[in-house]
């Protein structure tokens, strides 16, 4: 039995396919932020409740593609890797992005399990804060895209 597998780029480890769905999962969180934003205001018998969970959840999963997918892409490059700048400039700036991670994960458990009146109370304000977080992080991990897209420029030109 001959079969070929097709490289998946939702599934490939190769740095670019890994900032793309970075950038994905952003987008989603960020469209999903500004919906649950809107719902002003909120209420326990809303429909809140649902797209809060939706928004943790895609929140969760933007998170977790920073450090745990391209970070450790950019780790593992070898010490010669046109990606050289770009690993160096994640280390940097590693420390403030876990910062801004810090203060996502408290939202998510502040928020996760039973609501209370109280809890929705304070969720205009938990949000504008939790958005001051994330808009560093984008600010912090667009100069390591962009590091990252300058090695790939230069690697295409060698090429």
């Amino acid at each position: 039995m001959n079969t070929a597998i097709a490289a998946d780029s939702v599934h490939s480890k190769a740095l670019p396919d890994l900032v793309s769905k970075l950038l994905t999962a952003r987008q989603e969180s960020l469209v999903l932020y500004q919906k649950l934003a809107a719902m002003k205001p909120f209420t326990l018998a809303g429909p809140a409740r649902h797209r809060l969970r939706q928004f943790q959840q895609a929140l969760m999963d933007y998170l977790a593609l920073g450090p745990f997918e391209v970070y450790q892409a950019l780790e593992e490059q070898p010490a010669d890797s046109p990606y050289r700048q770009a690993r160096e400039l994640a280390r940097q700036l590693y420390t403030r992005i876990a910062w801004t991670t810090q203060a996502a994960l408290a939202f998510h458990d502040r928020y996760d399990g039973e609501l209370s009146e109280p809890a929705l109370a304070q969720l205009d304000r938990a949000l504008s804060q939790l958005g001051e977080s994330l808009a560093t992080r984008i600010e912090l991990e667009d100069q390591i895209l962009a590091a990252v897209r300058h090695s790939q420029a230069k690697t295409q030109v060698a090429a």
